[in-house]
């Protein structure tokens, strides 16, 4: 049997009934004090964007290159696509997110994949020759 959804005693449908300002205080205070300083115009924009996706107004995902986003309860369950610096990178909002950051969710670097090593790596190679 799958567990119930909580974040901090709350169940997801408590924390979409919240305001901003109730769900500030079971947040980090690395986000309540994000929250307090108010948000910026571009953040402004990307929440009016997502209203408009849970109303069904937008039918494709919010691009959005606001990387310092909090992911809000409202938010759970949208498609988004999160800019790493090259590329947009879907993002589903599961509600383990909820009090994290768009940007922990789009990495803005690869992981390194080593080959082979080549010719002249390694101390058997170095005896061989190539013709």
């Amino acid at each position: 049997m799958a567990k119930d959804f909580t974040y901090r005693g709350k169940t997801l449908d408590e924390l979409k009934k919240m305001s901003i300002t109730e769900l500030k205080s079971l947040l980090p205070s690395r986000a309540r004090r994000n929250i307090n300083r108010g948000f910026n115009e571009g953040q402004k924009i990307f929440l009016k964007k997502i209203e408009k996706a849970i109303s069904g107004q937008l039918k494709k995902p919010v691009k959005t290159h606001c990387r310092d986003m909090i992911v809000f309860p409202n938010m759970v369950g949208l498609l988004l696509l999160v800019y790493n610096g090259k590329s947009y990178e879907k993002v589903m909002i599961d509600p383990d997110m909820v009090g994290h950051y768009l940007g922990e969710f789009s990495h803005t670097r690869k992981r390194v994949q080593h080959n082979a090593p080549g010719i002249g790596a390694t101390k058997s190679t170095s005896s061989v020759s190539v013709k």
